[in-house]
C-alpha cells in the first residue's frame, strides 16, 4: 500500500475504505460480510475508514467490527457532523456524543462538517459556536483533525476553505468532475495551503465502471494498458500529488483485493500523454450519452412519497450509456416491480430532494423527463400486468 501524509505528517493510506456502500440484507448491514472485507482491507494496508451519521447503520457496524477485533489503534476513523440537522449549540454535542457511542470510541481521528454546499452552512455553525467547540474537542483529544466535506460550486468551496484553519477536506473529484463542484481548482487551492484532500465518488458511485458507453470501453481497450475501468479512474487520481486519499465504497472481497493492488502500484506522474488522451476520449464519449448527473449517493432519500429517485435516474442513464432494453430491464428490476410502488408519478414536487442533492440536479423536472422515457404506454401496460403477476401481497 502506498501512503501519503496529512497536515501533521501522519501516514494515510492512498486508498480509504468508504463505508457508505457496505452490503445490506433487508436494509440491514451484513455485519459478518462487512467485517471480513474491512479486515481484509486493513491486512492489505488500508488505515482510513470513512463513515457518517447519515449513513444508516454504518457507524454502529464499524464500531462493532473495530471493538470486537481490537483494532482501534491500527486505524483512522473519519465521520461527520450532520450540520444540516444542527439547529442549536447543544445539538452539536448531542450528535457528536451519539457518534462516539455508535463507534465505541472516545475520539475521532478525522472529523468533518458534513456536506457543506454553501458558505451559509459554515456561517450558521459559527453562529452556534462551532469554532470554540472544535478548539475544546481538539484540546482534550476527542478530535484529532477537523475538516469538511463539500458539495457545491468552486467559488463556495474556496470561500469555505479560506474561512477556517482546516486540517483536511473532502471533495467529489474524478475525471468527469474536473470543472464541477470543487474541481481541480479547489483541489490545487487546498494543496497549496497544505491541506490534505480526501476524494469521494472517484468512480461516480460506480457509474465510471458499470455505465460506460461502448466507445469509452473501446478507447480503454485500444490503449493497450489492460486496465479495468475502475483502474483507469483510480490511477488518474493517484497520478496527482494533490490527492491524499481516495475513498472507495467496496462491498466485495474481490473489489478490496483489486483496489488495494492498484493503490500499491499507482504512483504520482505515472500517466503518459497517451493515457491522458485515452481519458479524454472516455470523457467525450460519456458526455455524449449521460442524461442525468446522478452519482447514486442517495442523499435525496428517503422521498416522502416513496419515489426511488436514484433508481429511476440510474435506469434512465442506462438507456443511453448502454441501450434502451438495458434501461427498461434495470427499471423493472429495481423500481417497477418492488412491493411498494416507487414511480416518478408519485412525486408531489415538494422539493425536499433538491435541497439535499449534492449535484444540484433539478430532480423534479428530471423525474418527469425520465418517466416519459422509462414508461412509454406499451411498457406501462406491460409493467402493470407484471406487477399483478409477480408482486404479491
Amino acid at each position: 500500500m502506498n501512503y501519503r501524509t496529512d497536515k501533521y505528517g501522519n501516514k494515510i493510506s492512498a486508498l480509504g475504505y468508504g463505508c457508505l456502500r457496505l452490503t445490506k440484507k433487508a436494509n440491514v448491514i451484513d455485519l459478518d460480510k462487512a467485517e471480513k472485507e474491512l479486515l481484509r482491507g486493513l491486512e492489505l494496508g488500508i488505515n482510513y475508514y470513512d463513515t457518517a451519521y447519515l449513513y444508516q447503520g454504518n457507524e454502529v457496524a464499524l464500531g462493532k467490527i473495530v471493538a470486537r477485533n481490537n483494532i482501534r489503534q491500527k486505524i483512522n476513523i473519519a465521520t461527520k457532523l450532520p450540520q444540516y440537522y444542527v439547529k442549536s449549540s447543544s445539538a452539536i454535542d448531542k450528535y457528536f456524543n451519539e457518534e462516539l457511542a455508535r463507534l465505541q470510541t472516545d475520539y475521532i481521528d478525522y472529523y468533518l462538517m458534513h456536506m457543506l454546499t454553501d458558505y451559509s452552512n459554515w456561517e450558521n455553525l459559527v453562529r452556534l459556536g462551532i469554532e470554540d467547540w472544535i478548539k475544546k474537542k481538539k484540546e482534550c483529544g476527542a478530535i484529532r483533525n477537523i475538516g469538511f466535506s463539500f458539495h457545491g460550486n468552486t467559488d463556495m468551496f474556496l470561500k469555505i476553505l479560506n474561512a477556517y484553519d482546516w486540517d483536511f477536506c473532502q471533495i467529489q473529484y474524478n475525471y468527469m468532475d474536473i470543472y464541477s463542484q470543487a474541481g481541480v481548482k479547489g483541489l490545487k487551492a487546498a494543496a497549496k495551503k497544505g491541506i490534505p484532500v480526501i476524494i469521494m465518488e472517484p468512480l461516480r458511485g460506480g457509474k465510471l465502471v458499470n455505465m460506460l458507453p461502448t466507445a469509452a470501453k473501446k478507447a480503454m481497450k485500444d490503449s493497450g494498458r489492460n486496465w479495468s475501468p475502475a483502474e483507469w479512474g483510480l490511477r488518474w487520481l493517484w497520478n496527482q500529488p494533490e490527492v491524499t486519499c481516495v475513498l472507495s465504497g467496496m462491498n466485495s472481497m474481490e473489489m478490496v483485493d483489486e483496489n488495494c493492488r492498484i493503490a500499491s502500484d499507482a504512483q504520482v506522474g505515472h500517466f503518459t500523454e497517451a493515457d491522458f488522451d485515452t481519458i479524454e476520449k472516455v470523457r467525450s464519449s460519456i458526455n455524449e450519452t449521460v442524461k442525468v448527473g446522478c452519482t447514486g449517493c442517495r442523499y435525496c432519500m428517503p422521498c416522502p412519497k416513496g419515489v426511488d429517485i436514484p433508481g429511476i435516474f440510474r435506469a434512465y442513464n442506462t438507456m443511453y450509456t448502454e441501450n434502451k432494453f438495458a434501461g427498461f430491464r434495470e427499471y423493472a428490476q429495481t423500481v417497477a416491480l418492488t412491493k411498494e410502488p416507487t414511480f416518478a408519478s408519485q412525486c408531489v414536487k415538494c422539493g425536499k430532494c433538491e435541497s439535499q442533492c449534492p449535484q444540484g440536479i433539478a430532480i423534479r423536472d428530471m423525474l418527469v423527463e425520465a418517466d416519459k422515457h422509462l414508461r412509454p404506454l406499451p411498457f406501462k401496460v406491460g409493467l402493470n400486468l407484471a406487477r399483478k403477476i409477480i408482486v404479491k401481497g
